[in-house]
């Protein structure tokens, strides 16, 4: 069996996800259609992991299987040209047959962008917030997510997954050219846990907290000690490690 991998960018705008769910269109779908139309075989296309609604990536992995040896430029050209204009397929190789875009990966990568003014071109893609962020500051609190920490607080609480134990390698806040780029890396993430990480933070930058109020949310293991979720556009799936 040929196993192919690929690298996808997507705008979640319109999309209720990654995953396929019933009577609504997910990125998983739309491409798993047009996989069938080109190779005229129903695939099954395994991702890194799930995206929620309206939010992006940038580099999202995934693999399928075909019993037949395909022309890799060709058969990505030819994917490109009918998937709509907001997926695209970056790369695309051979793989291992054993390998698996979920299970092997070691970390993952987002980002959530932040635009201190107001434009057309960053509308869709970022959070605009009119107050200063203080970078130094919101370093200094997200430092308390680093290591493995369980992250109940930060997880909507109609989750199904039962470990809520994740490990967070990097988080730091940038500021550049009249943006503010959050990055964070770990070896999992819970649905809704970046955006929610993101609101406790500036929550506690506004309330005068310091860094004990961030260990005490993660203790409490209950969402209504966090802050709130900020909105989907500004989060990006960057980049998946193995």
């Amino acid at each position: 069996m040929n196993n192919y991998k690929l690298i996808i960018q997507y705008d979640g705008t319109n999309y209720c996800g990654w995953q396929t769910q019933k009577n609504a269109s997910s990125v998983q779908q739309t491409i798993e259609q047009k996989l069938k139309i080109i190779t005229k075989y129903k695939v099954n296309l395994t991702g890194s992991g799930r995206t929620d609604s309206g939010v992006h990536a940038l580099g999202q992995v995934a693999n399928f299987k075909l019993e037949k040896e395909i022309d890799i430029y060709k058969f990505r050209y030819s994917l490109n040209s009918v998937l709509p204009n907001d997926i695209s397929i970056l790369g695309m190789e051979q793989v291992y047959e054993e390998f698996n875009a979920r299970f092997n990966a070691k970390k993952r990568c987002y980002i959530y962008i932040f635009s201190n003014y107001k434009s057309p071109f960053l509308q869709k893609y970022s959070c605009y917030y009119n107050e200063v962020l203080d970078c130094n500051l919101l370093n200094k609190l997200s430092e308390s997510f680093l290591g493995p920490n369980d992250f109940t607080s930060f997880a909507r609480q109609n989750t199904e997954t039962e470990n809520k134990i994740c490990n967070i390698y990097k988080i730091r806040w940038k500021e550049t050219k009249g943006l503010v780029i959050f990055f964070i890396e770990a070896d999992r993430f819970l649905h809704g846990m970046v955006r929610t990480i993101i609101g406790t933070v500036i929550k506690a930058v506004k309330e005068g907290q310091n860094e004990k109020f961030i260990e005490n949310v993660l203790l409490a293991k209950d969402r209504k000690y966090a802050g709130e979720s900020y909105p989907a556009k500004g989060l990006f799936l960057y980049k998946v490690k193995y």
